[in-house]
């Protein structure tokens, strides 16, 4: 995935009401960007932090401005939860994810379940249909217990923990379902989840695997220019 336009260097005053960030640009321009995560970003947004944010390609947005990545310890990390389904799909199309290969189309944001949507399905006449669900991951805590893990969820989510059911159910009714989650940061080295933020979805994850769902985890190759998909990074779920 590539940015549309360049982005251009900030710096994070403060990031509030969860969607809004107030940010400095290098021209001395303060701005309001939008924040497209919902999620606690914990280590994510320390006022002083070198942001880069994009111009708004959407003339219906009420912003001009979306904050796309920030700098940890040297390193650019992807704040915004509206690209890992494109990053993923586009993976899928040019077979860089093995898993999820041999498929003869893909579908996206198709309705299933208890009024959810899929984030991709992936279907073919001569195999199950494969559901495949998208987690954007970019939580790392240097000072806590597994220090080198990217973790998810970085805050509860009940939504995360309805869509492990809708996953267990698809596989009941003979189909294929993939929790996948992506990375978009490239300093960990294996993935867990932060069953001490969120115990129900750590849960709730358990019954999905026990009834057949499946997990992936593919870390990003960022920079300024866009968002790559990368390698696999080893899940350790026990």
């Amino acid at each position: 995935m590539k940015f549309p336009a360049p982005l251009v260097r900030g710096t994070l005053i403060k990031r509030y009401k969860r969607f809004l960030a107030d940010i400095t640009l290098d021209n001395g321009e303060t701005i309001i960007a939008h924040c497209a995560n919902p999620g606690s970003m914990i280590g994510l947004q320390d006022s002083g932090s070198e942001v880069w944010v994009s111009p708004n390609q959407n003339p219906k947005a009420k912003l001009d401005w979306r904050w796309e990545l920030i700098d940890i310890n040297g390193l650019l990390v992807g704040v915004s939860t509206a690209h890992p389904n494109k990053i993923v799909a586009d993976a899928i199309v040019d077979s860089a994810i093995p898993e999820l290969t041999g498929y003869e189309t893909q579908r996206r944001e198709v309705p299933y379940g208890q009024n959810s949507r899929i984030d991709i399905l992936l279907e073919s006449d001569n195999r199950p249909s494969c559901y495949v669900e998208i987690k954007n991951v970019n939580l790392r805590r240097p000072d806590g217990a597994n220090p080198t893990a990217a973790e998810f969820p970085d805050s509860v989510t009940k939504r995360g923990a309805k869509h492990l059911d809708e996953l267990s159910n698809m596989v009941a009714a003979g189909n294929r379902a993939v929790m996948f989650y992506l990375v978009q940061r490239e300093d960990c080295d294996h993935f867990r989840i932060a069953d001490d933020i969120d115990p129900h979805y750590a849960e709730r994850l358990t019954a999905a695997l026990a009834c057949g769902v499946e997990t992936l985890c593919y870390t990003c190759r960022m920079s300024r220019e866009g968002i790559e998909l990368a390698a696999p990074l080893p899940l350790v779920l026990a």
